[in-house]
């Protein structure tokens, strides 16, 4: 009998009909050089997955997610957490604004001959962009834009980094 309660309360939770969130993955070139930051100094391509959770408040209110991204190169990965917003249904923008640690150089200065950013703070700023396409209901694809950095809070030297590439999501 005892047996039965765990396997009956699965059970429940698993046809519950209540909101989930997603997961998503995607692939990004690690390290772009654009004017939003002084780097372009990493190669390789990172592998990301994550989850988003229902909207709070609202069905427009902020997403809370969380993604790791590890990098092919072994140069830095990251883990990220914020919140993101949703504007649109079947064709969508979705910005974004968390907080990110990396496992790259948290020094101040990059020298001369570095491979690696001196990203001057273990703890970094993450907002993002992304534009998307909802195929169905449970299934979308976005590019998105991510973006690192301290905003020269932590130290003079801030020279970011921007990740470009797309993710897909699966709802729950």
């Amino acid at each position: 009998m005892f047996r039965l309660i765990p396997l009956s309360v699965i059970a429940l939770v698993v046809a519950s009909p209540a909101t989930a969130g997603e997961v998503f993955g995607g692939l990004y070139v690690h390290d772009i050089n654009t004017p939003l930051d002084k780097s372009g100094i990493e190669g390789g391509v990172d592998l990301q997955a994550g989850y988003r959770w229902d909207p709070l408040m609202s069905p427009k209110g902020p997403q809370p997610y969380v993604f790791v991204a590890a990098n092919s190169a072994g140069k830095t990965h990251y883990a990220a957490a914020g919140l993101a917003f949703k504007f649109g249904t079947k064709v969508f923008v979705r910005p974004g604004l968390g907080l990110a640690v990396h496992t790259g150089s948290s020094r101040d200065f990059t020298r001369p001959g570095d491979d690696k950013i001196a990203f001057g703070s273990r703890v970094l700023f993450e907002p993002e962009l992304g534009i998307g396409y909802r195929f169905s209901d449970r299934m979308s694809i976005e590019a998105s834009w991510i973006h690192m950095s301290h905003a020269q809070i932590f130290s003079d030297q801030n020279p970011g980094i921007d990740n470009i590439g797309a993710r897909f999501s699966w709802k729950l």
